[in-house]
């Protein structure tokens, strides 16, 4: 079979994905998701003009010839009112941070440069119109578009709707992401294994990274090589779920059921490909009716799996979960060793560790051996490095990688 060049087989998968339909969402529920539409405010942030420093709301033209003494009127807490307060020629306003700045005053002298005696107040330093004062609207002005459609949440942007006064925003839903792992020899759980059985890695790792990538998985357990109540097992998945992972049974063996029920099931829209990517070259996809739920059928190795799954599956959940940026973080780094592989027609990903030297560039290295069942090797990598068809790269010379794990550069 011809081999597909990951862009390729990317593009097809793209394309047949959709953005899941937006919902209104409880604010302090929506950290982590998309916004549908734009927010516009409706009023000024701050509220109204404020002192931005514990000190004293004086006119400026007052203090220009420090040090000054001034009358002290009255003392303002954050939330007072000031009401009908005038700070007039020689008097202050002892105010509070956040307090409303009274009429007549245009500057706030921190307290540290006063002093005070008999309820007046020494100005010792000059302050110039606006000093230690937040303007109303100086955050956000009344019209402004805050945040624009296709912004991610953060703790920052419900900060902000928050003073707002939201409770509610339209975003895309995270994906429900059902995970299934295929194959007679599996089995999970402690005690000894029979021969010829292995414990099941793909499903819990794929169900923990579905999770970790701000998804919502659905544990579909494991599936026996029976065609009939895998075909059963994925039909109902198809209608709970916005998106169905298996692993196992794409390849081309005798008992690689999963990709002759995906072509059952999904008929014209299924694809089986042959991606010319190691590891993780058997790949199939379709959709399923009637919701058009999209299948990813990633390979039974291990490391394969979760490879395919960075490829295809997470752009794809992240473009139905409304992201616009669909890719993790391509860098660049030095090599500190050979990275040595033969021609064969496809991209190899090689797990690698990337260090961060003093000067800020990156060194990198492989993590542990590079077969596509050895699992370790990949939990202890924080990028992929690529290393295009050809010999590879020698020590010292540039690399790209995919950051799997910013945190640990």
């Amino acid at each position: 079979m011809t081999l597909v060049s990951i862009d390729d087989a990317r593009g097809f998968v793209l394309s047949s994905c959709r953005r899941l339909a937006p919902v209104r969402t409880l604010l302090m529920e929506a950290v982590g998701h998309v916004l549908a539409e734009p927010v516009r405010s409706n009023e000024p942030v701050p509220p109204f003009t404020n002192s931005s420093m514990d000190g004293y709301a004086v006119r400026s033209v007052d203090v220009r010839d420090a040090p000054t003494r001034l009358r002290v009127t009255r003392t303002l807490m954050a939330g007072d009112d000031p009401g009908t307060l005038v700070v007039g020629e020689g008097e202050a306003a002892r105010i509070m941070t956040g307090g409303v700045l009274p009429s007549g005053a245009d500057a706030v002298c921190m307290v540290e440069h006063t002093r005070t005696e008999d309820g007046f107040v020494i100005i010792e330093e000059a302050v110039g119109p606006g000093t230690n004062v937040r303007p109303a609207g100086s955050d956000i002005a009344t019209g402004d578009e805050v945040f624009a459609a296709g912004a991610q949440l953060s703790a920052a942007h419900i900060g902000v709707l928050a003073s707002l006064g939201m409770e509610e925003v339209l975003v895309y839903p995270r994906p429900r992401v059902g995970v299934i792992s295929t194959g007679d020899e599996l089995t999970s759980g402690p005690g000894p294994l029979k021969f010829g059985k292995v414990r099941d890695s793909n499903r819990p790792a794929l169900l923990a990274q579905v999770k970790a990538d701000g998804f919502v998985p659905v544990d579909l357990g494991s599936a026996a090589d029976e065609p009939l109540a895998l075909t059963k097992t994925l039909q109902e998945a198809a209608q709970e779920c916005d998106a169905l992972l298996t692993s196992g049974g794409v390849s081309v063996g005798d008992r690689d059921i999963v990709r002759m029920v995906v072509e059952k099931l999904g008929g014209q829209h299924a694809r089986w490909l042959q991606v010319a990517v190691r590891p993780g070259k058997p790949f199939a996809f379709s959709t399923f009716p009637p919701k058009g739920t999209p299948l990813f059928g990633l390979p039974g190795n291990p490391v394969s799996a979760l490879v395919s799954y960075e490829l295809f599956a997470r752009p794809s959940l992240r473009l139905m979960a409304g992201h616009e940026n669909l890719d993790r973080p391509r860098l660049v780094g030095r090599a500190s060793v050979d990275l040595l592989r033969r021609p064969d027609g496809r991209l190899h990903l090689v797990r690698v560790h990337a260090t961060a030297s003093a000067d800020g560039a990156l060194h990198v290295e492989p993590s542990g051996g590079q077969s596509s069942h050895q699992l370790h090797a990949l939990a202890s990598a924080n990028a992929l490095a690529f290393l295009p068809d050809g010999e590879g790269v020698a020590a010292g010379d540039i690399v790209e990688m995919m950051v799997l794990d910013a945190d640990a550069l």
